[in-house]
């Protein structure tokens, strides 16, 4: 593996490369140079020998010729004379000059070890062909003790009739030493080639590889964050330019990725200090990131990484719906021990588009509706409650002004009880709309608060002393504590004095004949001052407390209703304690009694009257 990496850089590549060209192209030129120079060296060898075969063959021609022998010439002359001859005139080196006549009989040879071959014939081929007349005769043969040799074998004639032939065999040792000789200088020179390529390659090599291994270090650092480095330009050729590309590339990325940062950065913070939740999935529907609020609302640590199907508790197939590539809302409520509170959430489900037109995921929004929804229904009910408590008093009175008008007014007695009952509903609707009226101020802070410092005991006491006729009238008593250190406060006494009597109203209501009523102050703390209205009355089921102080709110609607009450006592006294700044809470087992307590502050607001 790491032979195979040092083969896989640039570097060593454009050695490779270089080596290559070099090799292939010197090889291309050897191949040529010595297939040439060889040619031409066997040309010229062969050429020698023709051109000495003829001149000998001239000379044989002339010797054996009838015409130039006289009558007294011996054929031992002929021979000493042809023999003189081809041993001083023809001397080639490595080769064997054989003279034969026209039989092919060998009459001399040049080669003393071989002079047994007189007398004897030729038999080659070429020697065959040349006593037929046959002028070019050539051949390469590789004799037994394995030397390339050259056989040339020209005839002799006289008046057209050959006579005899000349018989050369030579030796091609030395030409095929000067061919080995001229490849060794070849080779050499190759290598020496070679060798100073490679080192010029090299440098050549370094000079391209090491400005792109400068790029590599600084991708790298550029990847692995680093921006501050700048790529050395050191020239204006194309990696100078790719330098300079780069370093531009650099600073731009910088410049994207601190935006995208920022960008980043504003919508985490965004998502997480929205009051909504928000969640993103992929396509497959796995969630991808959810903020905090989500979490919150979910009652989950995490949702990276989970179905959205489990996290929300809905089907595959209602999920697949939802999915769908138009915006969808669904309303979820979760509830049960393992949620803080009870919520009613709108969830929203938004589609993420591609560029081209396909859905990549999904934006889930959930939106707390539980207020929402409370507000709602307590609009509906306020409403309806409303209604209902107009409809009656005005149906009653519909009833009896039809009932005088179809002659009842005639009768003195029964007109006047009808009178009088006209006149009980117009006063009941008359202080359920200056309730609703004071409720509405109080709503919209109309109804300004006249702070003044008031004697807690005294108030008290003349609470007590406003309703003595009515505790007398049912056998109630009634008693008044204020303990030490509360002196007095500053608040609205005559809107503290309505929420008194409200409590003590209810109190002598619900008391049975012969109760106990205990009205009490204390500090609930060092700024605060705690009063209670305790009675020993019918009490309220546990199963109302959490609804007691709601508009229009009975226990038991039909006796509330006859006791004259409207149902916005207690609504009215939370409104005005609150704008004191103040808390009430209320107590009560059923058929033990109630205790009512709120809390008020002793110091002027800053700012005098508020």
């Amino acid at each position: 593996m790491k032979g195979t990496r040092i083969f896989g850089t640039i570097q060593v590549k454009l050695i490779i490369i270089y080596v290559l060209l070099i090799l292939i192209g010197m090889q291309l030129i050897g191949v040529y140079f010595i297939s040439t120079m060889k040619t031409s060296l066997m040309e010229s060898f062969t050429n020698n020998l023709n051109e000495q075969a003829n001149i000998l063959t001239k000379f044989v021609e002339q010797t054996l010729s009838p015409s130039t022998q006289s009558p007294n010439t011996t054929d031992e002359q002929t021979i000493g004379d042809l023999r003189d001859i081809v041993s001083t005139l023809f001397s080639i080196n490595e080769a064997e000059i054989q003279v034969l006549d026209a039989s092919g009989k060998v009459l001399t040879t040049s080669m003393p070890s071989h002079q047994s071959y007189v007398g004897r014939k030729n038999t080659t081929l070429a020697v065959s062909r040349a006593l037929q007349g046959i002028r070019d005769n050539e051949e390469d043969i590789i004799s037994e003790d394995n030397v390339r040799k050259k056989v040339v074998a020209k005839p002799a004639f006289h008046d057209s009739k050959v006579i005899g032939a000349v018989y050369i065999v030579a030796s091609m040792n030395g030409l095929y030493e000067t061919i080995n000789r001229v490849n060794g200088i070849f080779m050499s020179g190759m290598l020496i080639a070679l060798g100073l390529t490679g080192i010029l390659s090299v440098l050549l090599a370094h000079t391209i590889t090491n400005p792109i291994k400068g790029l590599t270090r600084h991708a790298t650092a550029v990847a692995e964050g680093r921006f501050d480095q700048q790529v050395p330009v050191h020239g204006d050729d194309e990696i100078g330019q790719l330098s300079e590309a780069f370093n531009e590339m650099t600073a731009r990325l910088q410049e994207a990725l601190s935006a995208n940062e920022e960008e980043k950065e504003k919508l985490a913070s965004i998502l997480t200090n929205m009051s909504d939740g928000v969640i993103a999935t992929d396509e497959q529907g796995v969630v991808a990131v959810t903020n905090r609020r989500a979490r919150e609302m979910l009652a989950i640590e995490q949702g990276e990484g989970k179905p959205l199907t489990e996290l929300l508790g809905l089907g595959e197939e209602r999920m697949a719906q939802l999915r769908g590539p138009a915006e969808q809302v669904i309303m979820i409520r979760n509830e049960g021990p393992e949620y803080e509170h009870d919520y009613t959430m709108r969830v929203t489900f938004t589609p993420i588009h591609r560029r081209d037109k396909t859905a990549s995921g999904t934006i889930v929004v959930l939106q707390d509706v539980t207020e929402q929804e409370k507000l709602e229904q307590s609009r509906r009910e306020f409403v309806a409650n409303v209604s209902h408590e107009l409809r009656t008093p005005l149906t009653t009175i519909k009833s009896y002004a039809e009932a005088l008008e179809d002659g009842a007014l005639q009768e003195k007695e029964l007109a006047g009880r009808f009178v009088g009952v006209i006149s009980n509903e117009v006063e009941r609707m008359i202080r359920l709309v200056t309730d609703l009226l004071h409720l509405s101020r109080l709503d919209s802070n109309q109804a300004p608060l006249r702070r003044q410092e008031t004697d807690i005991a005294e108030m008290l006491e003349e609470v007590a002393d406003r309703f003595s006729f009515q505790l007398r009238q049912k056998s109630i008593h009634a008693n008044v504590q204020v303990k030490h250190p509360v002196t007095t406060a500053w608040l609205d006494r005559d809107q503290i004095d309505q929420v008194l009597d409200n409590l003590v109203s209810n109190a002598i209501k619900y008391t049975m004949d012969g109760g106990h009523i205990e009205i009490s102050a204390a500090m609930a703390d060092a700024d605060s001052i705690s009063i209670r209205v305790k009675d020993t009355g019918i009490g309220i089921p546990k199963k109302d407390l959490s609804r007691i102080f709601d508009r229009f709110y009975r226990v038991d609607k039909a006796r509330s209703r006859n006791m004259g009450g409207t149902g916005l006592g207690l609504s009215i006294a939370r409104e005005i304690i609150k704008a004191h700044g103040g808390t009430i809470s209320l107590d009560s087992e059923w058929n033990e009694g109630t205790v009512v307590t709120f809390t008020l502050p002793t110091m002027q607001e800053r700012g005098g009257v508020s």
